[in-house]
């Protein structure tokens, strides 16, 4: 075997002992977020240097307002319930919208974007989304509905060094979780694809209008599948 030769072949031995131990890493973080509320996530971080802090803490499902839950639910991912992990409907009709458009919208499910913020790194990519993929369906297997919900609404942006709603309610409202109103609610949900930019406190026309349509859709949402623990 030549030099070249050994070297590729100790190369590829550490990347996939590297692979193997992440996977391992990330199998073990999976089981323990599933009963231990994630301390920080890699987004956290990386905003850190930006935001001069990060404001975090997490609550159970039990203390965050039913209308918050609805509000979410309606605003990120109406099927939240029904699906498996992806919604390949809202893949399909996000599509056959950019075909005739030319405008390709979002059509990541909450278990996704749970599985981008607690394990991943922003932004997009075809490579993060291999990964998101299928690491989205493993957490739906390793996971109830109730808990993905929990997570995902205890560790979401809010705003510059804002996470969890929690955090959020206090800062925009000063109010806990748990006493958000509909309206709140619905401002908080709205302003969810870009929170960094978009106020929940002083919304613009088009925050206004996105928090009309979600308190419209918000009846129609079914919780049924995070009643039970």
């Amino acid at each position: 075997m030549s030099a070249l030769a050994a070297l590729a072949h100790r190369v590829v031995r550490a990347v996939v002992i590297a692979v193997a131990l992440a996977v391992v890493l990330w199998m073990l973080l999976l089981a323990l977020y599933r009963v231990v509320d994630p301390p920080l996530t890699p987004l956290m971080l990386l905003r850190l240097p930006e935001a001069g802090a990060i404001d975090h803490r997490s609550v159970p499902l039990d203390r965050i307002s039913p209308e918050l839950i609805r509000a979410v639910i309606a605003a990120e991912d109406n099927r939240f319930c029904i699906h498996g992990g992806i919604d390949w409907s809202a893949v399909k009709d996000a599509v056959e919208e950019y075909e005739r458009k030319g405008r390709l919208r979002g059509a990541s499910t909450i278990t996704m974007q749970t599985s981008r913020n607690l394990f991943l790194w922003p932004g997009g990519g075809l490579v993060r989304k291999a990964i998101e993929v299928p690491m989205s369906y493993a957490i739906e297997l390793a996971w109830p509905k109730r808990r993905i919900l929990e997570v995902y609404l205890n560790i979401i942006e809010w705003g510059d060094g804002i996470y969890g709603v929690e955090t959020a309610s206090r800062r925009y409202f000063a109010v806990g979780a748990a006493r958000l109103t509909r309206h709140q609610a619905s401002l908080l949900a709205a302003v969810l694809p870009n929170p960094r930019e978009w106020s929940a406190v002083a919304p613009g026309p088009y925050v206004v209008q996105r928090a009309a349509i979600i308190r419209e859709r918000m009846d129609d949402q079914t919780t049924s599948c995070i009643r039970s623990r």
